[in-house]
């Protein structure tokens, strides 16, 4: 494996959490764990979590993003917890701006607001939405928000929401972050871009979106400069699967979980690609080499997260954060220990954090015997004129 240097920008770390949990799984125990989860990775330094909003397919348990971050947030002490996402046309924009300013409020500056138009279609469907409408309506939807964050009295009618001189009660609590979810299209890196907020890149290890993360970076900047705002790289957002362990033979063999069955269910829920291309291989060790082959995920060691994310960084010329699928590829008590191995050996890398240390340890270590016989010279002067006081006396 090559030496790899540090990064020279430092990156965030978190967690892109809808969840995707196995069926057959005790439901009230799945959520459970996820806030377990986001407590561990609280406690092992990471900088935050995203958490979705579902309600179909049964894998993606947590209906209201809101009121899980309100139970994490009791739980954790400086993790910040996002939207990821809302689901905006399932919503009425002011009911749903005023909840997450009262979140902003609760959770005293650590939440943070992610958008959508939503994901499963089965969703809509049930709620009498054309998905061919979600977008549109999405866009509608926070434009009405943005200006009710800033604090605007909006009047705005619509064929399937009224607002009437609406405006929120109580001013947010912070300038939270707000990042709008973009995946192929450049419709949401435009609309992150015209607004001026952050944008999280899902799926941006899956080769045709990692393609044109480039080509969205570019929209983003270029709306943003039209509409007289920034787009610092350090409010981009990129998530991809990963689950690592002590060797690759190891994390392969905790993945034998989930693996494929999670791979199976997004087959069902989003478009996975060209559909004329070739099938996945279904033996489960060439599937684990042919993911990690085509850079979707790593399912491997430490020093593969590194070149992945390194593969991330020359790609993009650089991003704020990495997000972490937030999906059973192991179980409970091997993807605990992916995320803590992660924090003890890749995290710092792109942190600096590991550089001082080092370089202290060689200075000691580089100088030979010096400071240890400085330490037994003082020891034996301290014995010398012991001795010489006592024969005085």
């Amino acid at each position: 494996m090559p030496h790899l240097q540090p990064h020279p920008s430092p990156l965030r770390f978190g967690l892109f959490m809808p969840p995707m949990h196995k069926t057959g799984v005790n439901p009230t125990l799945a959520l459970q764990r996820d806030l377990r989860l986001v407590e561990h990775l609280d406690d092992l330094g990471y900088d935050e979590a995203w958490i979705g909003e579902h309600h179909s397919a049964g894998s993606e348990l947590i209906a209201s993003p809101e009121v899980f971050i309100a139970a994490a947030a009791e739980r954790t002490k400086r993790i910040k917890l996002g939207t990821g996402v809302n689901s905006l046309p399932y919503h009425h924009p002011f009911v749903l701006a005023d909840r997450i300013v009262m979140l902003d409020h609760l959770t005293r500056g650590r939440m943070m607001f992610g958008a959508g138009p939503g994901q499963l279609t089965s969703d809509a469907a049930m709620l009498g939405i054309d998905p061919m409408s979600q977008r549109p309506r999405m866009e509608q939807a926070f434009d009405v928000m943005m200006r009710l964050f800033a604090g605007e009295t909006v009047t705005a009618r619509t064929d399937w929401f009224t607002c009437e001189e609406a405006v929120l009660q109580i001013r947010p609590y912070s300038n939270f972050d707000i990042a709008v979810a973009s995946s192929i299209s450049p419709s949401g890196s435009k609309l992150a871009g015209r607004y001026g907020t952050g944008m999280l890149s899902i799926a941006a290890t899956e080769p045709a979106a990692f393609q044109v993360l480039d080509y969205n970076y570019g929209v983003w900047q270029e709306e943003a400069a039209l509409h007289g705002h920034d787009a610092p790289r350090d409010k981009w957002r990129l998530m991809g699967p990963m689950h690592i362990a002590e060797t690759v033979e190891q994390a392969k063999k905790n993945c034998e979980y989930g693996l494929q069955w999670v791979f199976e269910y997004l087959s069902h829920i989003i478009p996975t690609g060209d559909p004329s291309a070739p099938p996945p291989p279904t033996d489960y060790s060439d599937f684990v080499d042919y993911a990690n082959e085509s850079g979707r995920m790593v399912i491997g060691t430490p020093e593969m997260a590194i070149e992945q994310l390194e593969r991330l960084v020359d790609k993009t010329g650089g991003f704020g954060c990495y997000l972490f699928l937030g999906a059973d590829l192991a179980d409970f008590g091997a993807t605990m220990r992916s995320y803590e191995l992660f924090a003890e050996r890749v995290m710092p890398h792109f942190t600096g954090q590991l550089a001082p240390v080092q370089a202290s340890y060689d200075a000691v270590i580089g100088a030979g015997s010096r400071w240890v016989d400085a330490t037994l010279n003082a020891q034996l002067t301290a014995i010398a004129n012991y001795e010489q006081e006592r024969a005085a006396r």
